[in-house]
């Protein structure tokens, strides 16, 4: 009679199961049940203020607020801008999402605004400090590499479905390039500049207000453009979980297979962020290098033509060494 075999354990690898999904629902569960009452307040007050900025925007009629929207690129870049941007406003409105459109614009200048108003100190501390250049860094890599799904899921499980969830993964989607281009804006600022700002007495503040912010301004400014960019995009994706917009309209295109109304939601999220993106690079830029303003200026500053120019008496006389260059 044959012997009955014995049933052998099978290795599972080298390394156990590290329960991290575990731990991250534990988490998740445990701020549910203890800080219900913050997030109820901070659903209240986003709504309530993103829900104002759409007031504001939707006040004047479209005609009329695309038309200042059209003076407004005209006075900081250009007449071709300026153009674009009226002929992309007026087929927003004759494709009849404008409404859809201002409710996009308003989640993302919200989220903007609470984007910048937490990079720019943050990277700051972390252009002046190591130590929080070290601590940050590893938190913004995984802001920035996570999949924007999964940001949905706890902006649900804390917020439920609607307008809040979206306004909350989009803050933290597009976060980290404002953090990260005002770190470096701030290091990138000439040294010899700041040493000079210290010979004077100048206290740190003065410092960083009056030398290190001013020239540090181009590279902000591209780390907002980026912020701006990335809250459109993470708008859209919102409008899975019930955030009003043109993202909305994406995920009824989706449901619908309609793939008219798909396209013209997405024609108007390009325009959108074709606007927003030459005007925060028009603010981004020096001084003096674009607009009708800096046009009129060298018209008024340059010399007319025939006006003679008057000689330096240095120059009258050839062969003559200018006066303060030596012998």
């Amino acid at each position: 009679m044959a012997e009955p075999t014995t049933l052998l354990a099978v290795d599972e690898g080298p390394l156990p199961r590290i329960p991290v999904g575990d731990w991250a629902d534990s988490a998740i569960d445990w701020l549910k049940d203890n800080l219900d009452p913050v997030f109820d307040a901070i659903s209240s007050g986003t709504e309530s203020a993103v829900d104002g900025v759409t007031d504001a925007l939707l006040v004047l009629p479209p005609l009329l607020f695309a038309a200042l929207l059209a003076v407004l690129a005209l006075f900081v870049r250009s007449v071709v801008f300026a153009v674009g941007s009226l002929a992309g406003l007026l087929l927003i409105q004759s494709m009849e999402l404008w409404e859809q459109a201002m409710d996009t614009l308003a989640l993302v200048l919200f989220a903007t605004v609470v984007s910048v108003v937490i990079a720019i100190p943050v990277g700051i501390a972390a252009a002046k400090s190591s130590r929080v250049s070290a601590a940050v860094r590893p938190v913004l890599d995984l802001m920035q590499t996570m999949p924007a799904f999964v940001y949905l899921i706890p902006a649900v499980t804390f917020f439920s479905i609607g307008l809040v969830p979206g306004v909350v993964t989009t803050i933290i989607f597009a976060l980290p390039p404002g953090v990260r281009l005002t770190e470096l804006g701030i290091r990138q600022v000439d040294r010899e500049t700041v040493e000079a700002g210290h010979a004077f007495g100048s206290s740190p503040w003065q410092i960083l207000r009056g030398i290190e912010l001013p020239l540090a301004r181009p590279t902000i400014m591209a780390g907002v453009n980026q912020v701006i960019m990335l809250a459109l995009s993470m708008a859209v994706i919102a409008g899975l979980i019930g955030a009003p917009g043109l993202g909305q309209v994406v995920v009824t295109s989706i449901s619908r297979l309609n793939l008219g109304l798909g396209f013209e939601a997405g024609l108007s999220v390009v325009i959108l962020a074709i606007f927003l993106d030459r005007l925060t690079a028009s603010f981004g830029e020096r001084k003096g290098t674009g607009g009708w303003r800096s046009a009129l200026v060298r018209r008024r500053t340059a010399p007319a033509v025939g006006t003679p120019v008057a000689a330096s008496p240095d120059a009258a006389e050839p062969g003559r060494i200018p006066a303060g260059t030596g012998s």
